[in-house]
């Protein structure tokens, strides 16, 4: 059965009497119209020639004058969409990028970063700035990301350049409030509610007659933060935002637990590091931009020395503005991202749960980036932006691509964590200078251990190790069958030093370690925490040597089966070299086993693990 939808004029195919040969997306008439074949968008011929798109750019005005011109800045915008938006008044939803990389990036010369070779709570020494970006003129095309896949089936492909960035006004802020009002401006505009001009300063008026005003958001890392920082404005019409690996908090990208920590593979990069490696705007405007923003906020702000929560990462927290996000939300996400690490999208995740905001999540098994299938985006995307009644609502809240597995084939579970899972609490007992115990029960008198920072070694090589005096290692018996873990793994951890400060860094492996091993064999999870941040992330308070202090955090979340013959293993350990500061080996910590243990999130709960671990 076929039939027409008149509030849009497109063709919707039934899923119920589809033919036995592949349905081929064809307008029924002359009037080309977007085709839906079992709730998602096909392939128009009638819209599948480059050649024939329509594509020019403008520059939208804002609300905000972040370059201090005493004017509003306007960001550069390009649009792609079909020709039949022109020739036969066809109307259509937009998706959406938006991105400070459009138009050229700096270095990632490690000499241009801050130098982590310091002590803890030193002044570090001053990193060297950043050779300019030379500006590009893009016109009337920014990017070609996503007009391939959605114009073809009846969308229009929109991209704005950030604040500061290519041709567009104002000043890099990194996660300021100008990066959420840009992509909110550019929405207002294609709603009729803000203005657009064919020039960055002066021009003619342009309006998006074309535009139903349904947008939905998308892009990976910064470019997937931005629909997240969109959507907490509420700008009506942002109906269905798809964030991969989203930076949701700058403090969680640089800091843990109020430890300096670098995101994996950039160590030493910031805040300030990240604007010089954005900065592609005016040149006659960077040096009031460098001033204000890098030299004075920025430099003030993200305080290296601590490493504690304050007023500047506050308001870099798109957790603290969620009560404005009401557009459907596909997060999507990987369990070993440990550049964007996985509590982003969880974080937030688990805040829109109880706000009634229609929620999936993706992760996957791999590193960063790794979109959902297109078949989730689809249903997505047609759900929320053509109002096609798919059920895409009522499907699996979760999907995960299980270990070995290709990404564009996901297991369904009724959320994540996965509901199945409980909390278990394993105690280690003495010898972790090689491997010591992890059990079920507390150990009567478990005694004290220590270890020796020492920042040469890194974390494979501690935990490939049979003895080091430079970590702490505790495992369970081997596995007698696969346990499944789903969810945040909690460590408590009561230590002391012999400094006034110290790193602490955590590791849940999978044993014996294998240097040959894929992404899934060695490393479940990672955390990292300052012991100067016992009892808050704003406020250090020095060690004092000898003194034991507790501290409880989470790992990083995950889902993975660790198979059969295997031992589940926890690491505890001082610096770490891929992701720490760099202190001068000998800081002696002590561990109080009576005061550690660790929670795993496993599903089937304490009943599950003590059937498969072995005695």
């Amino acid at each position: 059965m076929i039939r027409s939808c008149s509030a849009f004029g497109i063709v919707v195919a039934a899923s119920v009497s589809l033919p036995a040969a592949p349905l081929v997306a064809q307008a029924p008439s002359a009037a080309a119209r977007p085709v839906f074949v079992d709730g998602q968008a096909q392939v128009v011929d009638a819209f599948n020639d480059p050649q024939a798109w329509l594509r020019h750019d403008l520059w939208v005005e804002t609300e905000f004058d972040s370059d201090g011109d005493g004017r509003p800045d306007r960001v550069h915008v390009d649009v792609t969409r079909p020709a039949q938006t022109d020739s036969e008044g066809l109307r259509v939803p937009i998706v959406y990028e938006t991105s400070p990389y459009y138009s050229g990036v700096g270095t990632t010369d490690s000499q241009y970063f801050w130098n982590v070779r310091h002590e803890i709570g030193e002044e570090p020494p001053v990193r060297g700035e950043m050779p300019p970006i030379t500006q590009q003129s893009r016109r009337p095309t920014i990017s070609n990301s996503h007009v391939g896949t959605w114009v073809p089936r009846g969308f229009a492909v929109v991209h704005s350049q950030s604040p500061g960035t290519g041709l567009s006004q104002g000043c890099p802020t990194v996660g300021g409030i100008n990066e959420s009002l840009a992509p909110k401006a550019v929405i207002d505009w294609l709603n009729g509610r803000a203005k657009g001009f064919t020039e960055a300063v002066g021009g003619e008026e342009v309006e998006a007659y074309w535009s139903t005003g349904k947008v939905g958001m998308t892009g990976t890392s910064y470019n997937g933060t931005l629909p997240l920082a969109a959507a907490t404005t509420g700008v009506g019409g942002l109906e269905a935002i798809i964030p991969v690996a989203p930076n949701t908090s700058y403090y969680h990208y640089y800091r843990s637990n109020g430890l300096v920590r670098a995101p994996g593979g950039y160590l030493g990069e910031d805040v300030d590091v990240l604007y010089d490696f954005i900065n592609s705007g005016d040149p006659e405007r960077r040096t009031w931009c460098n001033e204000n923003v890098r030299d004075t906020e920025m430099l003030e702000g993200q305080d290296r020395v601590s490493g504690d929560y304050n007023d500047f990462w506050y308001g870099r927290d798109y957790l603290n503005a969620i009560s404005g996000v009401r557009a459907a939300t596909l997060m999507a996400h990987a369990f070993n991202d440990w550049n964007v690490m996985p509590e982003h999208s969880y974080r937030i995740s688990e805040a829109l749960k109880d706000r009634g905001v229609p929620l999936q999540i993706f992760y996957h098994q791999g590193g960063h980036g790794g979109p959902p299938p297109l078949e989730r985006m689809n249903r997505w995307f047609s759900r929320y932006l053509y109002d096609i009644e798919n059920g895409v609502e009522n499907d699996p809240k979760a999907w995960i691509v299980r270990e070995g597995v290709q990404d564009n084939d996901p297991t369904p579970y009724d959320d994540y964590p996965n509901p199945e899972a409980e909390g278990v609490t394993l105690y280690p007992t003495g010898g972790g200078s090689g491997v010591g115990t992890l059990s079920l029960s507390r150990p009567a008198a478990p005694g004290f251990e220590g270890l020796v920072d020492d920042v040469t070694l890194d974390g494979a090589a501690l935990a490939g190790a049979t003895m080091s005096d430079h970590r702490l290692l505790y495992a369970t018996p081997e596995l007698t069958e696969d346990v499944h873990l789903s969810g945040v793994a909690t460590v408590t951890i009561r230590i002391a030093a012999n400094a006034e400060a110290a790193n602490l860094s955590v590791w849940l492996v999978s044993l014996p370690w294998t240097e040959e091993g894929t992404i899934n064999d060695n490393l479940i999870t990672r955390g990292w925490a300052d012991p100067q941040n016992e009892h808050s992330l704003r406020e250090s308070t020095p060690l004092t040597p000898g003194a034991f202090r507790t501290l409880t955090f989470d790992l990083q979340p995950d889902d993975q089966i660790i198979p059969a013959g295997q031992q589940i293993g926890l690491m505890i350990f001082s610096s770490d070299r891929e992701f720490t500061l760099w202190p001068e080996p000998g800081t002696e910590l002590e561990v109080d086993l009576e005061g550690t243990s660790v929670t795993l999130p496993v599903v089937g709960g304490p009943a599950a693990l003590s059937r498969l671990i072995s005695q």
